[in-house]
């Protein structure tokens, strides 16, 4: 993700690594970039399951500092919001320069209807299978978001194996109306004339 683009970029957030992606989109924003993650349910984080889950509910106990019946800092449990605290953290968030990187960035669960037709990108350094190594255990953002309190995994499961089937559907469409074509194109009859202006 070295060259700068001036069209959005659109990442698939499955099978990466929080932390490892988080650190490369924070540093893609500051320097202009638009960056647009989707399925961000299907983030990996590295280590057990059972070990994730402790420590998230070490920092959801954390409340104010001085009065704890005061709303403390608000602890989100949707995915694309533990992704974002996660880019924010890298991010001087308090400053203009770290407010307008933030604006840069959209995060979403699934693939809702603008993206699910675009063409989406992975990040190598931060894929999990070439990043973690093998045999290590990781789990999903999906799962520990679901065990913490989000209530929208059967939702979004849903609306993903739809989109899924639609998918099929129109790739299998495309790959016929090419099909045609090419058979289309080869039965035509050559015409000197055309050819020589490059038809």
């Amino acid at each position: 993700m070295a060259s700068f683009s001036s069209t959005p970029i659109i990442v698939d957030g499955k099978a990466h690594l929080l932390g490892r992606l988080a650190s490369i989109l924070a540093k893609q924003i500051l320097n202009g970039q638009k960056v647009t993650v989707v399925r961000c349910e299907e983030i990996n984080i590295s280590g057990s399951f059972f070990r994730n889950k402790l420590r998230y509910h070490n920092y959801l106990h954390k409340r104010h500092l001085v009065n704890p019946k005061k709303s403390g800092p608000f602890h989100h449990r949707a995915p694309s919001r533990i992704l974002y605290k996660a880019i924010r953290g890298m991010v001087a968030h308090k400053t203009s320069r770290g407010k307008a990187a933030l604006e840069r960035l959209k995060l979403y669960e699934g693939m809702p209807p603008p993206y699910d037709r675009k063409k989406k990108m992975v990040v190598p350094q931060a894929l999990r299978v070439l990043r973690l190594k093998p045999g290590r255990k990781y789990c999903t953002l999906k799962r520990l978001s679901h065990e913490v309190g989000w209530g929208y995994k059967d939702i979004v499961d849903t609306l993903e194996e739809k989109r899924k089937v639609k998918a099929v559907a129109y790739h299998e469409r495309k790959t016929a109306a090419v099909k045609l074509r090419t058979k289309a194109a080869a039965s035509l009859p050559e015409n000197e004339k055309l050819a020589s202006f490059g038809f």
